[in-house]
């Protein structure tokens, strides 16, 4: 198994890399639809719509790239300590991933969990807090990626 990790080492890379972007807009536009699902009134038209909206988002994009930037995400941290050995996990520049990775995953429950009030008429977040923290997964994102293209600086 370790011998696929490495010898298709950049495959693997390159499809971590797609799923992460997949995961990321819909991380990203989630709270943009509930921002404006907030505004709307229980059991219109409009609130049928976000419902159907956010339940399509997560369940058809956002789940399924989570769970395929896991998955290679694993790969490559295999063919890494086949490569390189193991001691690269208490890197700082991994710890930082990591941490930055834990972030996205407890966002990604926090936001299924609300997809959840929004879907039974029970949201007690207002729009502003939506609007505020729209933007959280983008600065995970920013420490995830400055954390692994800068792990070889002094």
């Amino acid at each position: 198994m370790n011998d696929f990790l490495v010898e298709h080492f950049n495959l693997i890379r390159g499809l971590h890399i797609l799923a992460v972007i997949a995961w990321m807009a819909g991380m990203l536009y989630l709270p943009r639809l509930y921002v404006y699902h907030t505004g709307t009134t229980l059991g219109s038209e409009m609130d049928a719509t976000f419902k159907v909206m956010e339940r399509r988002l997560l369940r058809g994009i956002i789940n399924p790239a989570m769970i395929a930037a896991l998955v290679f995400g694993l790969g490559l941290i295999m063919a890494d300590g086949a490569i390189r050995g193991w001691d690269f996990l208490l890197k700082p520049w991994m710890l930082a991933k990591l941490a930055g990775v834990f972030f996205l995953f407890g966002w990604h429950g926090f936001l299924s969990k609300a997809r959840k009030a929004f879907e039974a008429g029970q949201n007690t977040r207002s729009e502003k807090f939506w609007r505020a923290t729209n933007e959280l997964p983008f600065v995970a994102a920013i420490v995830i990626v400055l954390s692994v293209t800068t792990k070889y600086l002094n």
